[in-house]
């Protein structure tokens, strides 16, 4: 293949550009974004920040075949309320998503099994169309922020037993 005239082609030639031994002054968090030294600033709408938090839509390829949908239920809008939790869950914990901050996710709406018909109609409603980020984003923050804060942080196993006992302890039992 040809190499670009602006490139070296003898070993012993110098290069057309070399990089500066070191960059001038030292680096400080002047950017809009940096909240560098200083908490996050919390609201409607600014949601859970993380680190690689894009990694969720892979995990969440992976459950769809596992999910247990009831009619007028879509597999997108079951994955883009359940990436919403499952943020929500790995930004508390300071980290990345995992499988289990899904599993988590799904199990407290009852994606993950049968599921009472209570639970069965709150979900329809809150889940409908929600894949339409651009027009429903506030949708997406409610299914989200409806969990229960203290049963996000426990284990799958726990809120597993806990919402078959009674599904609306996930959900601060005001539902």
């Amino acid at each position: 293949m040809a190499a670009p005239s602006r490139v070296p082609t003898s070993p012993t030639q110098r290069k057309h550009y070399s990089s500066p031994p070191r960059r001038s002054g030292s680096w400080r968090a002047e950017r809009p974004g940096e909240t560098i030294g200083a908490l996050h600033p919390t609201g409607r709408a600014l949601g859970n920040p993380g680190p690689d938090q894009g990694y969720v839509l892979a995990l969440a390829q992976d459950l769809t075949a596992e999910l247990v949908l009831a009619p007028g239920e879509h597999v997108a809008d079951v994955v883009t309320g359940a990436c919403a939790v499952a943020l929500r869950r790995a930004s508390m914990f300071g980290r990345g998503p995992m499988r289990e901050d899904l599993e988590m996710a799904l199990t407290l709406y009852g994606f993950l099994g049968e599921a009472a018909p209570e639970l069965v109609a709150m979900r329809r409603k809150l889940f409908a169309e929600v894949h339409h980020t651009t027009l429903h984003y506030f949708a997406g923050r409610e299914i989200a922020d409806r969990v229960d804060a203290d049963m996000l942080k426990g284990r799958v196993e726990e809120a597993q037993r806990a919402i078959e006992r009674d599904w609306r302890s996930a959900f601060g039992g005001d539902q």
